[in-house]
């Protein structure tokens, strides 16, 4: 048993390079609850990593990089209780040493977080546990980066123009280079918001988007910063509308695949007035004096509800548990978050996900501080299924990357006995 626990130490600090030919061993870190973190890179990690991070404790770290750079921040290894708000135990991230700043995201889980940027040479982390469960921590390896600038393009900065254009650095010549953080951050006069299009769209694919992506948030530094969306891949994200006057962009890429990049061109509009659709590149709608994403509440309740089609046959599942987990694109388990009528009878169902199992071509998109998927099921009775609840849910793919429900396919109330259960069909040829 002791050689087994030297052997998984050793494997470890292979994973994190915190050995090497010529280091002695003593150079692997010894990780306390917070502190300030002054230098060039180094690792931060919860207190005691590998054992089990404490019940009931706050830990704040405080980490500076020198003047003139910015913080990459790599998560190497991630694993706190899971819940899919993130309310037990959670890792803040903040854009500089303060709460009041932007808050870059809220992670929990074993979802690795993908690369996080400052706009400044400060970031805070913060990590909190309740009482019950807990896992391992986390460690994250942390580095200064001057913004990639040359003579034809910067990459990154702050921008008042009314209109303008956010590119990839070498765009369109040449692919964006690995190792790459920028962060734009774009200010309009009061009163205006402002609209994102683009023109073209490559980064390297990934179901959570954790190794190349641009992240899109309503305001700017300050905590008022809200994440609109995080998109990686070949499929150019819809146009983008702030609710505000301040929107911040961050493109992040890894040191392994690079690609064409992303070219994007904003505008800025008096709230009120006509601007392109962010459904439709013909039609046009008017910017409200409220929340976007309110009025879009208002506009779906308000509108007729479709007459829904009778199922074709009784609403009951086709096949076992097993034979639906093999024959489905897509596996997931997840928290109904809404649901809403959708074109001809079918119905728009939202889903914030516990766990993936299958993904298939499912696009999956964070939203706020959670991972989500859309799915549309073709008849509105079949499968039911009640907002709030937890579902096991399987399904197929459309062209457009959303998972579509036939009646008949496999959904079950979820509970977290059966996680295993659906590990073990996972690892089972089908």
């Amino acid at each position: 048993m002791k050689g087994s626990c030297v052997c998984a130490l050793l494997a470890l600090s292979v994973l994190l390079g915190w050995t090497g030919a010529q280091q002695p061993a003593t150079t692997r870190p010894d990780f306390t609850c917070g502190g300030d973190l002054v230098g060039k890179s180094g690792f931060v990690g919860s207190e005691g990593f590998p054992n089990f991070y404490k019940p009931n404790s706050n830990c704040t770290w405080r980490i500076t990089v020198p003047e003139g750079n910015i913080v990459t921040l790599t998560f190497r290894i991630f694993d706190l209780e899971a819940e899919p708000q993130c309310r037990y135990d959670y890792l803040d991230v903040f854009n500089g040493h303060s709460h009041s700043l932007q808050k870059l995201g809220r992670f929990c889980g074993t979802f690795r977080p993908g690369n996080l940027i400052s706009t400044s040479n400060t970031i805070m982390l913060e990590l909190v546990s309740d009482e019950a469960t807990q896992g391992r921590g986390f460690v994250a390896y942390y580095s200064a980066v001057i913004p990639y600038e040359d003579e034809q393009q910067t990459c990154g900065g702050k921008i008042t123009k009314a209109q303008g254009e956010i590119m990839t650095p070498n765009w369109p010549n040449d692919k964006y280079p690995p190792g790459t953080s920028c962060s734009w951050l774009i200010t309009v006069e009061p009163d205006m918001v402002i609209h994102v299009k683009f023109d073209k769209f490559v980064l390297e694919a990934d179901t959570y988007c954790r190794f190349d992506y641009v992240a899109f948030y309503n305001g700017g530094e300050r905590d008022d910063s809200q994440l609109i969306g995080k998109y990686c891949g070949d499929q150019a994200p819809l146009p983008i509308l702030t609710s505000g006057n301040v929107l911040l962009v961050q493109f992040v890429s890894d040191l392994s695949v690079t690609l064409d990049g992303f070219s994007a061109q904003y505008t800025s509009f008096p709230r009120g007035s006509s601007v392109p659709s962010v459904e439709s590149r013909t039609s046009t709608r008017t910017i409200p004096s409220v929340p976007v994403v309110k009025l879009l509440k208002i506009k779906k309740l308000s509108q007729p509800r479709a007459q829904n089609p009778l199922c074709a046959k009784a609403c009951k599942r086709d096949g076992t548990i097993k034979t639906s987990f093999c024959s489905s694109e897509f596996v997931i388990t997840g928290k109904i978050s809404s649901i809403s009528p959708g074109p001809r009878g079918t119905v728009n169902v939202a889903v914030s996900l516990i766990k993936v199992y299958k993904s298939g071509r499912l696009i999956i998109s964070q939203v706020g501080e959670t991972m989500s998927v859309k799915l549309v099921s073709q008849c509105r009775k079949c499968p039911l299924l009640r907002r709030g609840a937890n579902y096991i849910i399987m399904g197929q793919v459309d062209e457009e990357g959303r998972g579509t429900m036939a009646p008949g396919v496999f959904t079950a109330p979820y509970k977290a006995q059966h996680h295993n259960l659906l590990m073990n069909i996972n690892n089972q040829p089908c």
